[in-house]
Formats: structure tokens, sequence, C-alpha cells
């Protein structure tokens, strides 16, 4: 967070902004919810909260925007209907606030293509896409940071994947700051829960994701029958053989499913039958799809409802970009006269 020299240097540098962002890029799924969208429910009632969905990120690799105004709309509805209030923090999509691209370019001359073709991820898209290596691949770091101390945040939420982009932005925070002049804080990776959840996925072989085996993921906008379908599916075995056995990795993610969803009750009948061998994995799968069904089909509900009132969808999209910009704004000015950028 901002160092005290930093506020006395500059006291428009303000403390405990939070910013984080969410790629359209897919349907909302289980992992999205236990493992970030729950504690930013938490956390819009503690901090100034920034939760931008990044359509500007998304080209990167996914440059066929044909479908990226519907994708926008559905991830919008499902955080709102997944506990998110506009009211309370400032929700909003990249690409309304005209200031990012501005910030990116001065970023952009602070960043070195050494470091930047260092980066784990670059690396790991590059081999992914090798056809679509473009520049705004290479400078995905510059332009999250830009996101992020546009608003002079000090609390990132991310997961492992991101700690190498948070501390390349740290790297270019210093920078600006050194030739220019202290004008934001150094923003830091920031868990509200230290208890982080990773569902896994129901095969067993990784976390829950929108770029893996689709049924291997649980989404908000499935059906009941499509969930027990996925359920059923998961990876079982023929069941412990001796009292007390360690549970192998692909069991043990049904009891956490389970844990995420189910009374206490009827995952302590589960722990004793499996601890006792008698368990009935086919009848352990059936509770759990019916459990889910039970969470998932209200938030569902919902996020169909929104996804049907465009109005609201709008009206939210347009208060999240006002108060979005209005924070730009001031940054940018900032940032400009401390640039000698302000001639007039």
């Amino acid at each position: 967070m901002a160092s005290e020299n930093q506020k006395k240097a500059n006291p428009n540098i303000p403390a405990n902004i939070v910013m984080s962002g969410i790629r359209p890029t897919g349907m909302v799924h289980l992992g999205n919810y236990f493992g970030a969208i729950r504690n930013y429910v938490k956390m819009q009632d503690d901090f100034e909260c920034f939760f931008m969905i990044a359509d500007l990120h998304s080209l990167t690799t996914h440059p066929d925007t044909s479908l990226l105004k519907s994708n926008v709309r559905r991830v919008l509805a499902e955080n709102i209907a997944c506990g998110l209030n506009p009211d309370k923090a400032t929700f909003y999509c990249q690409s309304h606030v005209y200031e990012t691209g501005e910030l990116y370019l001065y970023l952009n001359m602070l960043a070195y293509k050494g470091e930047l073709e260092k980066t784990v991820t670059f690396k790991d898209k590059a081999r992914q896409h090798p056809e679509n290596i473009n520049a705004g691949l290479l400078t995905y770091p510059v332009l999250q940071t830009a996101d992020i101390i546009m608003h002079r945040a000090t609390h990132v939420p991310v997961g492992k994947d991101q700690e190498q982009h948070l501390e390349m932005a740290r790297n270019f925070v210093v920078r600006f700051n050194h030739r220019y002049g202290e004008i934001f804080p150094e923003p830091h990776a920031f868990n509200y829960n230290q208890n982080l959840i990773k569902v896994p996925g129901l095969d067993g072989s990784g976390k829950m994701s929108k770029s893996e085996n689709n049924m291997s993921t649980l989404y908000f906008a499935d059906d009941d029958d499509t969930i027990r379908k996925k359920v059923m599916k998961a990876k079982t075995d023929s069941g412990p053989t001796e009292m007390n056995s360690t549970k192998p990795d692909y069991i043990e993610n049904i009891f956490l499913l389970m844990k995420l969803v189910s009374a206490e009750d009827v995952i302590q009948h589960y722990e004793s039958a499996f601890n006792n061998c008698t368990i009935r994995y086919g009848d352990m799968k059936k509770q759990l799809a019916e459990d889910m069904i039970q969470f998932v089909a209200p938030i569902r509900q919902k996020a169909t409802d929104l996804l049907e009132n465009d109005a609201y969808l709008l009206e939210v999209m347009g208060k999240g970009a006002q108060k979005a910009r209005e924070s730009a704004k001031k940054t940018m000015k900032l940032v400009r006269e401390a640039m000698g950028l302000n001639y007039f």
C-alpha cells in the first residue's frame, strides 16, 4: 500500500482502493465465484472498489468481436447476480475509460522489450497461439498496470498466475515516480480472505476453468439436467478397502465441492461412510448434484432476469463508466502535470 513518504510527498495518493479485472471470454463458473467473486462481494462493503470488465484485454487472444457485447452483458449480469452491487462498487467496462489508452502509452515508454518477453503468460500465450503474437499480447502487463494505477489502487486481488504481472506493475510505478515525481502508490496483492479456494474440476485433473474441458466445469448458466450430468460423470473409483484411508485427489475433490454447497450433516454422513468403507459414490454424486442445483438455480435465475432487462444493464454500464472516468480524469491531470504535458 502507499508508503508514508508517498502520502507526504503527494497528499492526493489515496489509501485502501481495491481494483480487479474480469475477462469477458466465457461464462462465470463455480471456480470464479468461490475463488474471487465471493470475496469481491465482501470487499465492496469495506473498501472503495473498482471492478472492471476487461474487454480490451480479451482482444489480445479473442480478436473476433462478434460475441463481445453479449459476453460483456453476461459477465455483468452474472456478477451482479452473484452479489456485486453497482451502487457500492464501481463496476465498469475497460473500453469506456478512454484515458486508459493515454496512460498505457506513457507507461510503454518505461517498459522494456526484454522484460516483457520473459513474462510467463506471454510465453504461454505465444506457444498456444503462434499465429497471433501481437504487440498487445506482449504489452499486456503494461495495459494491466494502466488499469490498476488509473485509480491509484493499492490492493489488487490476484491469483498465482498474475503475481508476476503485479510485480511488473510495481516496477513501472517505481520508474514513473522516480522520473516524474511521486504520483502513484505501489499496488500489492491482496487476499481479503486468506483461505482462498481453488475449486477442482470434476475430472480431477485441475481447477475449474473457462478454457478447459467444459464437462469438468460447472457454470452458473448450466441448467439442472446439465449439472446432474456433469456431476455424475465426476471421476470416482470402487471405494476404499481399508478403514480411515487417505482419499485420492479426485475423491478429495468431490468432498471439497460438497463442502461448498451441502449441509454439514450431509458432509459428515459421507465422511463417515468413506472412513468405514461403506460409501456409495453414486449416491454421493446424486446428493451433490441436487445440492449444487439448489445453490446455482437462484443465481442463474437472477442472471437470466437481468439479461432480459437491457435498460438496467445499460444504466449500470453508464453509471460505472461515469464513476470510473471521474477517477481517471483526476489521475491523468496529475500525470500530465508531473510529466510537463500541461501546455495550457
